[in-house]
């Protein structure tokens, strides 16, 4: 009877996923040690799944997404009342969005029990900027915008980047500095990788309504980011947004 009830969750295994440390970096890693602890019945876990995961907007709400995943496959009997620790490394990959305004990033842990209700944990990330990143930030806020929001979206057609299903999206607000009143938003899209940072630039300028209603205020470019020298990438982001300012 036991066996049948953890079948359906009630004196299931339970599992704790305890992380190294809870604020990262984009393309760093983190050792997490998982605490299993066993149930009123004998279950054989077949895997553990570790999943790094964000909530995306989509047009018809918000859906969860994997940016990365981690299967460990060595399977394993977890006894009555016994307690089990496995460690493992994750990779947050480089397209991990940050977490700043309301994005939210977790690693969520998941026991693969046949026939069973699948334990899970999750554990919420800090997720920084990178220093590249963090210079472009720096950059902007010196041409007098501010920020204004973040969210990651839905990006299916790989407008930004291929192989990914989502972007993260800034959104800066031009309160001072040399474009206030020319230009309304300015919204950046990175694509990192290792050694470099591509910025995405879309600019929307004040234009008049006509200009609105046909899309031709928004303009968008891409630069390389190979640095972490502020003021060379405030001069690029200046040129960049005033040519289409």
């Amino acid at each position: 009877m036991k066996k049948v009830l953890a079948s359906v969750g009630i004196g299931n295994a339970t599992v704790d996923t305890v992380l190294a440390s809870s604020t990262v970096e984009p393309g760093q890693s983190v050792d997490v040690e998982i605490h299993i602890e066993g149930g009123s019945a004998e279950q054989t876990v077949d895997a553990i799944e570790l999943e790094v995961e964000t909530r995306c907007a989509t047009d018809d709400g918000y859906t969860e997404v994997d940016v990365g995943r981690l299967r460990l496959s060595d399977g394993f009997t977890i006894e009555p009342g016994r307690s089990d620790v496995r460690t493992a490394t994750i990779d947050i990959p480089y397209a991990t969005p940050v977490t700043l305004g309301r994005v939210e990033v977790w690693v969520e842990t998941e026991l693969d029990i046949s026939m069973a209700v699948d334990p899970e944990d999750r554990d919420h990330l800090d997720v920084q900027p990178t220093p590249r990143m963090r210079a472009v930030f720096d950059a902007m806020d010196e041409l007098g915008f501010s920020f204004r929001s973040a969210e990651c979206q839905i990006d299916r057609s790989g407008r930004y980047a291929s192989g990914r299903a989502f972007v993260q999206e800034f959104e800066f607000h031009a309160a001072d500095g040399p474009f206030r009143g020319r230009v309304d938003e300015v919204e950046l899209v990175f694509d990192p990788a290792a050694d470099a940072l591509t910025v995405f630039v879309e600019v929307d300028r004040r234009a008049g309504v006509l200009s609105e209603l046909a899309d031709t205020d928004e303009r968008t470019t891409s630069i390389r980011v190979d640095s972490t020298d502020v003021a060379a990438i405030r001069d690029r982001l200046e040129a960049t947004i005033d040519g289409f300012a």
